[in-house]
Formats: structure tokens, C-alpha cells, sequence
């Protein structure tokens, strides 16, 4: 059961200082320090195993750190309700006989409590989250037969539903035709407008420097922090992505080579 954590409205959204972690017996993240500002959009880019993952649990809660400090407005990120963990599409049981509408309702536990039983307000918050994101009229259907541009708007509609400020979106363009991408960030423009602090890991390193304000490059350790034009420079992802990268005449564009990401099937990720 989720505590009401109070917010500091001085301190940043999300501050991090010198964390590491260590995860199934290997040092998942080591040492890393970065803050974001309310309403950020934040790229997480990265290869394959590099610790996106591992930071956005530790961040929401469900991983606990060897070492260093993470706080969401001033206060350890275990008991806030203002956090959504959007996990990748693989993580999610699409069979799960449950429809739509109950997915995004499920948003409002924090707020109801395990026992409580869902008021008009609650069913309010849920048609408007999905009315947000373009998914009214999909409410009764069953997970499994969204495409997966409305299984990622869906999740996000769960995260508006919870009244969410800090949203943590893994891999959530992977998989997704060109349409599907562009729409889902269109959306991610309207959560910046509501003041949502967004942070997105994905592989598309071009894709990070046109839609995102900053871009941070994580192997293990933080290789780099800020906007695309400073971060997406050739030394810094040499040092992140090593033999699994291209760099053509010392420039973007870049091709990261980097198979485990697309389950071994030999596709390269252009950025």
C-alpha cells in the first residue's frame, strides 16, 4: 500500500547523487549523479544492459541501491504516489482477461487504497486520462487486441489516472511503426504541457536529439548529461557503445550496432 509522501516544492522532481546498484550480482549502475527540472522530457539512451532499466526501478521504488541518494522532491522514492513505471511490452501478460478501462483504473489504487471501491470521481479520472490519449472509445476491449501504439497510450492514460509527475517510460517506442511513434510523441509534447516530467529509454539516438530537451547517456556510469548536440558527440558514444558503434566521417549520423536490444535479429539502430 502506497504512503502519501509530501513533496518538497523547492527540491527537484528527481535528484540523484553518486548512486550505485548492484543487481543480480553485477554492478548494474556505478556512481552516477544527475537532477531534472519539472516538466523535462529526459532521453535515456544507452546499449543493451547498460542499466536503464535498473535506474528507472530504483527511481520508482521497486529496487532498493548499494549506495548514494535518490529523492523525489526531497524524499526517498518508496511511498510516492506520483511516480508511474511504464515497463516494457515484453514484461506484460496481454492474455490477462482484463479490459481496457481496468488497466487505467488500476491508476487509482494509490489513491483509493487496496479495499476501496472506485467512485464517480475515480471512473471521471479514467474515461478523461483516456479521452487524453486518444483511446475513448476502446475502453471495453480486452488488453490483448490493442495495437501496440494504444497498449503504450493506454499505460499512459494508468500514469494520468494516478495523477502521475514523474513518468518513467521504458522502451516504450520499441516495436512501434512510424505512425504509432510520432503520435506517442505528440503525447509526450501535451504531458510536457501539464508540467509531467517524462523520462524515456530508447535506442533511437536521432530520435532522442529531435524530441527530447536532454539526452542522457548511461553505460553503467553516466557518460554524459545535457542536450543532444552535447551529448551525441562521437567521443561520448565511442565511450558508451564501444565496438557496437559506427561513426561516418566523425559525424551523426551513427548506427549503433546493438543486436540483444532487437532479440538477436541483426537489425542495426540508426540515430
Amino acid at each position: 500500500m502506497y504512503s502519501h509522501v509530501s513533496h518538497q516544492i523547492d527540491q527537484p522532481i528527481l535528484d540523484i547523487s553518486k548512486l550505485s546498484v548492484t543487481y543480480e550480482g553485477r554492478s548494474a549502475i556505478k556512481d552516477i549523479t544527475f537532477h531534472l527540472h519539472v516538466g523535462e522530457r529526459v532521453a535515456v539512451v544507452g546499449p543493451n544492459g547498460a542499466g536503464k532499466s535498473t535506474l528507472f526501478k530504483v527511481v520508482a521504488g521497486v529496487l532498493s541501491s548499494d549506495t548514494g541518494h535518490v529523492s523525489v522532491y526531497g524524499s526517498k522514492p518508496g511511498g510516492h504516489i506520483c511516480i508511474a513505471y511504464l515497463p516494457q511490452h515484453s514484461q506484460v501478460d496481454w492474455r490477462f482477461p482484463v479490459n481496457v478501462a481496468d488497466v487505467v483504473m488500476m491508476g487509482r489504487i494509490a489513491k483509493l487504497g487496496w479495499f476501496g471501491w472506485p467512485r464517480k470521481r475515480d471512473w471521471d479520472y479514467v474515461h478523461g486520462a483516456l479521452e487524453t490519449v486518444g483511446m475513448a472509445g476502446f475502453a471495453s476491449l480486452q488488453i490483448g487486441q490493442l495495437s501496440g501504439g494504444q497498449q503504450q497510450r493506454m499505460f499512459i492514460a494508468r500514469a494520468l489516472a494516478q495523477e502521475a509527475e514523474l513518468m518513467l517510460m521504458d522502451e516504450p517506442l520499441s516495436g512501434l511503426d512510424t505512425p504509432s511513434q510520432e503520435g506517442l510523441l505528440g503525447l509526450l509534447g501535451d504531458l510536457q504541457r501539464k508540467r509531467v516530467t517524462v523520462m524515456v529509454a530508447t535506442h533511437d539516438l536521432e530520435q532522442a536529439a529531435l524530441n527530447f530537451d536532454r539526452i542522457l547517456l548511461l553505460n553503467h556510469s553516466l557518460i554524459a548529461f545535457g542536450s543532444g548536440t552535447d551529448v551525441l558527440k562521437p567521443e561520448n558514444l565511442l565511450r558508451a557503445y564501444a565496438g557496437r558503434l559506427k561513426v561516418v566521417d566523425g559525424q551523426i549520423p551513427l548506427v549503433a550496432l546493438d543486436d540483444a536490444c532487437c532479440g538477436g535479429d541483426g537489425h542495426d539502430h540508426v540515430g
